[in-house]
């Protein structure tokens, strides 16, 4: 069992004191809907956000799109939002268990590692996850965990992003990659696209914040001595990205982003994916378990099915940058 689950397994047993039989009606009544399930078997999801933010908001809702148009009233989705406190996420996830809830949708890394240390029963499903591996402690993660948990993940290309930065910025020598030290996902972006870059010639540094707390400071210093940044998908970043846009801008420093609500509050530009399409591909997911029978252990972990290259047009403007052909101005 992987050592997350031992770590947690005090919090574990707490939880399951309370856990009651799964909810779900006796089956009958077919649909003549196609769209719709065969059964008359009603389904109560909780969803665990982690935090509020443009782009956990916009995979929530594509969740709760996907499970409605498929099951209409045959479905109740209990949404909570942790406000960014893992100790928010493990009450929250608590709650769920012992209301006896047949799924947990967990939107971010921390709420997936509550819901996901707290039962081995329970379907888990993830989205807005980075990498899998990193978030649930699997060695060599082959894109199946193997166990009650899969889902979908927000990563797009690192090698692309890493080159994108090198088509803004050839000229650049040192490039800094800010990041929440908090968050093992971020910490997995930042190794890898320091490879690329590093290949590529640039001299690259971290600079790692606890949580907002310090989170100026260090992007005061990353700002004063770096060309340019980088920041990965992080979620403490996503939530702060404005402070962060008005440090960098006040020192006329430019950032690549790993998504777009970061590049929105303070990047230049991103790689960025639909976070509602991989939202709405969890609730198609959610469906199949509830209703099919698919069993999470064997579910692949499932990609964005595009990659969008998209530009800050206010940001570019300020700082005098013309982005190259192809790009998409965020709205």
């Amino acid at each position: 069992m992987k050592t997350m689950r031992a770590a947690a397994a005090g919090l574990t047993a707490a939880m399951l004191l309370g856990l009651t039989a799964c909810s779900g009606g006796t089956a009958s009544n077919p649909s003549t809907d196609p769209g719709k399930s065969a059964d008359t078997t009603t389904y109560t999801i909780g969803v665990v956000q982690q935090m509020q933010h443009e782009a956990l908001d916009a995979a929530t809702q594509g969740f709760q799109d996907a499970l409605t148009e498929k099951l209409g009233d045959q479905v109740t989705i209990k949404v909570e939002n942790a406000s960014g406190d893992s100790n928010n996420c493990n009450t929250i996830v608590g709650s769920f268990l012992s209301n006896g809830v047949d799924l947990i949708m967990a939107n971010g890394t921390t709420a997936l590692q509550s819901a996901a240390s707290a039962t081995e029963d329970v379907p888990i499903l993830g989205t807005s996850i980075t990498e899998y591996g990193v978030a649930l402690g699997i060695d060599n993660f082959d894109g199946v965990t193997g166990f009650n948990v899969s889902g979908t993940s927000d990563l797009a290309p690192l090698d692309e992003q890493a080159e994108m930065l090198h088509t803004f910025f050839p000229d650049a020598s040192k490039v800094g990659l800010l990041s929440c030290s908090a968050e093992p996902n971020s910490a997995y972006q930042v190794q890898t696209v320091r490879g690329y870059l590093e290949e590529m010639g640039y001299t690259c540094t971290d600079y790692t914040f606890s949580d907002s707390n310090d989170l100026a400071a260090v992007a005061e210093s990353a700002c004063a001595n770096e060309e340019v940044l980088y920041i990965p998908t992080d979620n403490t970043a996503a939530q702060n990205a404005e402070l962060i846009g008005n440090i960098a801008l006040a020192a006329g420093t430019p950032i690549i982003a790993g998504e777009e609500g970061i590049c929105k509050g303070c990047g230049v530009a991103t790689l960025t994916i639909s976070y509602y399409d991989i939202g709405y591909k969890t609730g198609e997911m959610a469906y199949d378990i509830l209703v099919n029978g698919a069993d999470p252990a064997e579910m692949a972990i499932e990609y964005a099915p595009q990659f969008t290259p998209k530009y800050n047009a206010d940001i570019c403007a300020e700082l005098g940058i013309t982005p190259p052909a192809g790009y998409e101005a965020i709205q």
